[in-house]
């Protein structure tokens, strides 16, 4: 049986009831669960794991829910008691300790606050940010659907106050030594970097400190700053502090796909930085970056290879190897490539960070107009909530059902860890991918999945940790993004 409650306008956050709703699914007789907040994607997950009745016509965006399918009532009273049992338990420890109702509240208690990361749901970010400016705070701001024009405002209003403003939509910043929002346990060192992108960050940091190297600083500056309607404004900013700081000896820069106009800004002021100067701006013109005098990287992993050179004083080169080695990596996808069944021809790319999956979308452009890209930290899957590097089920479902796809060969994750991640991504992820090789196998398929874990060795969850157990899962694991993408190609050129 399915059964609903609503609570009429009740507001809960979405990462309290995301752990709720996985400690439900252990109640006995409970087939499966959901509790959430009533928004359109809750209501579609709702749909699509089979929990949506006739009743969910009366949930708002504002209203609680929970629902599940059980075997008896007495099941569902249990559930209903243990959903009570743990938002108490979250009341109470938030009781427990004092916690400023208002930034008024917060400046009294600490007087020098210079930095706010701001967490709110994005009608109300601006207005918060704005707060924040006007008493001289820096502000990253992780909130996401906060408007173009809103967003604008703030940067200009920041700008004439040389404050930063780091955001909507920024996920990572490390500024001196101390990780914000999601960012990797990384050395400190001498590569400065400032960022239109959240997981690019944290793949050219954390391969940054893989090698051996450290950074300074750590500007975020939100997704969209090198549009045309925002105008780079906090990545000429962040260029101008890195210049200027005596602690970076180089600079990298780096950007989804940035407008052309705003690209050549940003690369005019770059090329009079005194400091050798990485770009790597996905899609960006290499042409253009070298006639600057600058240098221009092929992927996030051949900026921090690059960065590393010039800071050790080292010539540079494009690192597009395999670390298993060209002849290897060759042998393998064709081996793979064999197993497949006729019908099998695609890749699917299932991903939690944003950049990292325009990146893989750029490496395999042109392969075939029947590979198939998500990021699903895009706003429209963000909305009631939380970030899939915080909740990962959404994905690791997604998975199972692109695995089931008779035209699907090999799917593309990302396992991003670090600060502010899920406490162990891997293994919803690893969970799902054994599953959807078990299901392939079953229906006379093989189903490839390669996987790149984005950390470092010393992030809570461990980089090696974290991929052994997706290797235990079946997957394929490589380095980095950029040679996961790169290995993909080499099977599709094998069929």
């Amino acid at each position: 049986m399915i059964k609903l409650e609503i609570r009429k306008n009740a507001y809960f956050d979405s990462v309290t009831l995301m752990r709720i709703s996985k400690d439900i699914k252990s109640v006995v007789g409970i087939d499966e669960a959901l509790v959430g907040m009533g928004t359109d994607l809750n209501r579609e997950i709702a749909l699509n794991i089979g929990l949506y009745t006739v009743e969910f016509d009366a949930v708002g965006a504002n209203d609680f829910f929970l629902a599940v399918r059980c075997d008896d009532i007495a099941a569902w009273e249990n559930a209903q008691k243990r959903v009570e049992k743990l938002l108490n338990q979250k009341a109470e420890t938030k009781e427990s300790a004092y916690y400023p109702f208002s930034l008024e509240g917060a400046v009294k208690i600490e007087s020098g606050l210079n930095m706010a990361l701001i967490s709110v749901p994005g009608k109300f970010a601006c207005d918060v940010a704005q707060s924040c400016l006007e008493r001289d705070i820096n502000v990253l701001l992780f909130s996401d659907n906060v408007t173009i024009e809103e967003e604008r405002k703030l940067k200009e209003y920041a700008a004439e106050r040389e404050l930063l403003m780091m955001g909507p939509d920024c996920g990572t910043a490390i500024i001196n030594n101390v990780p914000l929002a999601f960012a990797n346990v990384v050395k400190k060192g001498d590569i400065g970097i400032v960022a239109a992108s959240g997981t690019g960050t944290q793949e050219v940091s954390s391969i940054i400190d893989q090698l051996g190297g450290g950074v300074s600083q750590v500007l975020g500056t939100g997704g969209r700053d090198l549009k045309l309607e925002i105008g780079g404004i906090m990545m000429k900013m962040g260029l101008d502090a890195l210049k200027n700081d005596f602690a970076t000896k180089v600079i990298v820069l780096i950007s989804k796909p940035p407008a052309k106009q705003i690209a050549t800004e940003i690369l005019n002021l770059a090329k009079n930085a005194d400091k050798p100067v990485v770009v790597s701006f996905i899609g960006g013109d290499r042409q253009e970056i070298e006639a600057m005098g600058l240098v221009a990287a092929v992927s996030l992993e051949d900026a921090a290879h690059k960065a590393i050179a010039l800071s050790k004083g080292e010539p540079i080169k494009d690192y597009i190897n395999f670390e298993i080695g060209d002849k290897n990596a060759e042998e393998l996808a064709k081996e793979i490539a064999e197993k497949f069944a006729p019908s099998q021809r695609y890749v699917r790319g299932l991903y939690t960070g944003g950049t990292l999956c325009d990146e893989a979308m750029k490496l395999i452009n042109g392969a075939s107009i029947g590979h198939t890209f998500i990021d699903f930290g895009d706003d429209e899957f963000t909305c009631g909530r939380p970030h899939p590097m915080i909740d990962p089920s959404l994905r690791a479902e997604r998975v199972i059902i692109e695995g089931r796809d008779e035209t699907c060969a090999i799917i593309m994750v990302d396992c991003v860890i670090g600060c502010g991640s899920h406490e162990n991504p891997a293994a919803d992820l690893a969970a799902a991918i054994k599953a959807a090789k078990a299901d392939a196998e079953a229906n006379g398929r093989y189903l490839c999945v390669i996987a790149a874990v984005c950390g470092t060795e010393n992030d809570p969850q461990c980089l090696s940790k974290t991929r052994a157990q997706l290797r235990d899962a079946g997957a394929v694991v490589m380095p980095s993004n950029a040679q996961a993408a790169r290995f993909a190609l080499r099977i599709i050129d094998s069929l």
